[in-house]
């Protein structure tokens, strides 16, 4: 059975991979509520809600990542927009599941909940900021799968009719907005993905499969080559 204590690590390796700042951060599971010294009122937070389900918050008390990350608008770049790619990163890790909306309030009831695991991101040995995860008991990750609790399924079949946004992905590049603001027709946009790449299949954003882009009838159409198991990348 994969722990909490692996799941929270997983994440927070994803959400540094993103993470925007000058110098690469390093992660340390912190002990001790009562030697938490950071302020999060302006912390940003998400919740994840799918086969397992978690509470998300990040903090940097470096400002000037996050100007630095905004590019030259920085007044017209929330810090939510910002560090959302990092929070989407860390969510990555719990299956499929839809991340919701990113907010900025004060986190200090979860950093401080005894069931929340948080991490010092420091670099150098200096502290830069704090990531918190609290995962929730509406599912089981464990032998290789996700075990949902009947109650749970039961109340998935009453939404079978709900249609979800299917999205296909041929790759992605992270832009600066001073870049974003100087596009034009005519501009070429390199991405992270070499031509004939795998495509990436996402339902409401998470990753559930891979596949091949094909025509079919003069539309374009993708050919379904991998389903990703729901515990996948942990």
């Amino acid at each position: 059975m994969i722990s909490n204590q692996s799941v929270s690590e997983a994440a927070v390796d994803a959400l540094l991979r993103v993470l925007p700042t000058a110098v690469p951060l390093h992660a340390t599971a912190h002990s001790g509520s009562a030697a938490l010294t950071a302020r999060f009122g302006s912390s940003v937070v998400a919740s994840f809600v799918g086969s397992s389900s978690a509470d998300l918050a990040v903090v940097l008390m470096d400002a000037s990542s996050l100007d630095a990350a905004s590019g030259a608008a920085p007044s017209l770049v929330s810090s939510q927009d910002v560090l959302r790619p990092a929070l989407e990163s860390a969510a990555s890790v719990l299956g499929i599941g839809v991340l919701g909306d990113s907010r900025v309030e004060d986190a200090s009831t979860l950093f401080l909940a005894d069931d929340t695991q948080v991490f010092e991101l420091s670099a150098g040995g200096v502290v830069t900021g704090w990531f918190a995860i609290r995962l929730r008991s509406n599912g089981t990750i464990g032998g290789g799968s996700a075990t949902i609790n009947k109650a749970v399924l039961g109340n998935l079949g009453r939404i079978n009719n709900v249609e979800m946004t299917l999205t296909v992905e041929i790759g992605r590049t992270r832009m600066a907005v001073r870049d974003v603001l100087s596009l034009e027709p005519g501009a070429v946009i390199e991405l992270d993905r070499s031509a004939g790449a795998p495509a990436d299949i996402l339902l409401n954003g998470r990753l559930i499969a891979h596949g091949e882009i094909v025509v079919v009838d003069q539309d374009y159409a993708v050919r379904i080559t991998q389903i990703l198991d729901v515990v996948e990348g942990l």
